[in-house]
């Protein structure tokens, strides 16, 4: 390829890059409220917040892009740039998927936990901010490591509006050479990239919170073979 090409492919680059950060953050804030709400004790807050995660997670990433960038400004006259409209279906539908990671990490926070906080007094923001989160986020992270590589692979949905991303520019370019292969070839490489280093950011966090709340790396399996020697009498540490 030309150099006017490849630069053509990593603006392109770019662009999915900054759509993976603005949606990622939506997702994650979105998920987090969401998440919340899912254990919440009043049955409406938990109705309406699974309600938003069944509808989002029930339908299309696809369609959820058309509907925001053709539908919903002939239905209420608000036009996005391709870029907010993708950075918003994304958002909220893998927020939706988020959510449920968020729900199944409060809840698998051990219950003497939480009563710990009530015989403490503490508001139920307090138990939330103190003691339940600190513990759920670690286990969070794989799951939603995941999550945002599956994000990064749906932002290439957004080339169907005609904003420049990676996979756009790179049809651009096939078209131009006529040459499917290298040029897909070129684009796996560049989104596998970016999802590496995804994953290595996302195990260093894992590492840094566990260590901050007494699960440095080890310490789980080590807990584990402890505790299955005083249960059954045999195995030990490796």
């Amino acid at each position: 390829m030309t150099s006017g090409l490849w630069d053509l492919v990593l603006k392109g680059a770019w662009t999915t890059i900054q759509l993976l950060v603005l949606s990622g953050l939506l997702m994650t804030a979105v998920a987090l409220v969401v998440g919340v709400a899912r254990t919440h004790r009043l049955w409406i807050v938990r109705f309406l917040a699974g309600l938003y995660t069944e509808v989002f997670r029930g339908t299309s990433a696809l369609v959820m892009i058309f509907w925001v960038f053709f539908v919903l400004p002939v239905a209420f006259g608000w036009q996005l740039v391709p870029m907010w409209a993708g950075t918003l279906a994304l958002g909220l539908t893998y927020g939706a998927y988020g959510a449920e990671i968020v729900r199944g990490a409060l809840n698998a926070v051990d219950p003497a936990q939480k009563e710990g906080g009530i015989a403490l007094s503490f508001t139920p923001w307090q138990r939330l901010r103190l003691i339940l989160l600190p513990q759920a986020v670690p286990e969070m992270i794989p799951s939603y490591c995941n999550l945002l590589v599956e994000l990064l692979k749906g932002t290439a949905l957004v080339s169907i509006t005609g904003m420049g991303d990676l996979a756009f520019s790179g049809n651009l370019v096939r078209l131009a050479l006529q040459e499917s292969a290298h040029i897909y070839t070129y684009l796996l490489l560049i989104y596998f990239v970016i999802a590496f280093v995804i994953t290595r950011l996302m195990r260093g966090l894992e590492k840094r919170l566990k260590a901050g709340i007494g699960k440095a790396p080890g310490s789980e399996r080590e807990a584990r073979a402890v505790k299955r020697r005083e249960t059954t009498g045999v195995g030990g540490v490796a």
